[in-house]
């Protein structure tokens, strides 16, 4: 973030010759999403999957000035999306400077910035405030205090001669220090009930109450937050008049069809080694067969974030295996797939009664997962050159230690090879790894076809008939 720009007003006198005239912040919102919308600008960058059905709610309920919650399982990015909301807000903003609170010179709100705003008028100091700073993000934890939301008596000023019901000995707590800004709460069931109610003010009123007395502070926050649907029964619950409160409610999902996983998962993975398409597909077969199982518990949902690590721990396998072998570049295979139930076990939560069976049915739906994927690349291929070599001698082993070059030097030359790795996204020059790639899901797809027998111990897989 830089500074602001140096023409900009620096004294409330200019700052009003300059026609920045008090704006709350949703209507700042709605007017900058209006701006973008008819300049044909996608005002969601980075998020995927919702363009049709969570993005054109939430859009309703911003133009409509209404606070959000959105509800849905973990995982489906409902934190990501409100963090976007910070690209609605203008760039910078007008502050008094000096100021506990982030006011506008030209309507304050506490009673320090208005004694000064009359005594100074027009000489009222004025600096500004970077959008970045005027989001509020709080995780909410049974132990969230009132003082930590909305504020406290400050010892330390009541110590200065101040008397205990003067509105000035208040520390504010985040949500006022958020004013003309956006406060999200997430999981906001797991706040305690009692503190729920701190923020009925807050939403309707506008004002707060603390330790007994009321602040009269004309609030101009936006306050959007996230919960789970099983919060509302299990750890928690948004109490009736705190639900009532918010505007809008609307619901997340996690990405509907395959290619918006893989988008998903290409976006937000930190790949160490080359990660291709065909196991990034199936990777999201594997995390869309476990939001099916009926041994997954469904009520946690299967984050997002599993895919993500799952290939993170793809390209980790890859990588570690080109350090043994070395291969350059490091380019995941099937073979480094098998790194993925055993890693990733602990990030699921089993239905009771599936105790001791987590790999086993891990193992065998990524398997599914495989077979799809190979079915989808390779549909209206004629794979049976490929087992005629086999059956004529040419056996393939794989694995951890086994060099892409090796694995494609125990084939003949076949016309078909060029084919597979075609379908796979490969190019005829691509490294020996990339094309092994490609071979190895052919290799797999005949042995879950039983066209393939396959042998492995602790080292290697050998692919025969």
């Amino acid at each position: 973030m830089t500074s602001a720009p140096a023409e900009l007003p620096r004294k409330a006198g200019e700052l009003r010759a300059a026609g920045y005239l008090p704006r709350s912040i949703k209507a700042e919102i709605r007017e900058n999403l209006l701006t973008e919308l008819r300049a044909g600008r996608d005002p969601w960058p980075g998020i995927v999957g919702f363009s049709r059905t969570v993005i054109p709610q939430l859009e309703r309920a911003l133009l409509a000035g209404h606070d959000v919650v959105l509800l849905g399982e973990r995982g489906q990015g409902k934190t990501r999306l409100l963090r976007t909301l910070l690209g609605l807000l203008d760039e910078w903003t007008p502050v008094i400077e000096g100021a506990e609170l982030p006011e506008h010179p030209l309507d304050p709100i506490t009673p320090e910035s208005r004694r000064r705003a009359a005594e100074l008028g027009d000489d009222l100091p004025v600096t500004w405030l970077h959008r970045s700073l005027r989001y509020a993000e709080k995780l909410a934890t049974p132990d969230t205090s009132v003082g930590d939301l909305i504020g406290d008596v400050d010892p330390v000023k009541v110590a200065e001669g101040r008397s205990l019901g003067d509105p000035e000995t208040i520390h504010f707590g985040l949500v006022p220090r958020a004013h003309r800004g956006i406060v999200a709460i997430n999981e906001l069931p797991d706040l305690a009930e009692r503190i729920q109610v701190a923020l009925l003010n807050v939403m309707e009123e506008r004002d707060i109450q603390v330790r007994g007395y009321t602040l009269r502070l004309p609030l101009d926050v936006l306050l959007v937050a996230t919960a789970n649907p099983e919060d509302y029964t299990n750890r928690g619950r948004i109490i009736t008049p705190l639900k009532d409160r918010f505007g809008a409610e609307v619901r997340t999902h996690y990405p509907l069809d395959v290619d918006a996983e893989v988008d998903v998962v290409r976006q937000e993975a930190h790949l160490t080694a080359e990660v291709g398409e065909p196991l990034l597909e199936v990777l999201a077969r594997f995390v869309r067969h476990l939001r099916e199982s009926t041994a997954i518990d469904q009520r946690s949902g299967v984050s997002a974030r599993f895919a993500v690590a799952a290939a993170e721990t793809v390209a980790a396998a890859a990588l570690r295996r080109s350090a043994i072998t070395g291969e350059e570049p490091a380019v995941a295979r099937p073979v480094d797939l098998d790194a993925v139930p055993a890693v990733l076990r602990g990030k699921l939560e089993f239905e009771p009664g599936e105790e001791g069976r987590e790999t086993e049915l891990l193992e065998y739906l990524l398997r599914r997962s495989i077979a799809d994927t190979a079915r989808e690349r390779f549909a209206g291929l004629d794979l049976s050159p490929l087992v005629q070599a086999v059956a004529d001698g040419h056996l393939v082993t794989t694995g951890e230690r086994v060099p892409g070059r090796e694995v494609l030097a125990a084939l003949p030359e076949l016309p078909l090879l060029h084919d597979v790795a075609a379908r796979a996204g490969a190019e005829p020059d691509d490294s020996p790894g990339r094309i092994a790639a490609a071979v190895e899901l052919a290799l797999e797809a005949l042995y879950l076809s039983k066209r393939l027998a396959k042998d492995a111990d602790d080292e290697s897989t050998v692919y025969g008939v």
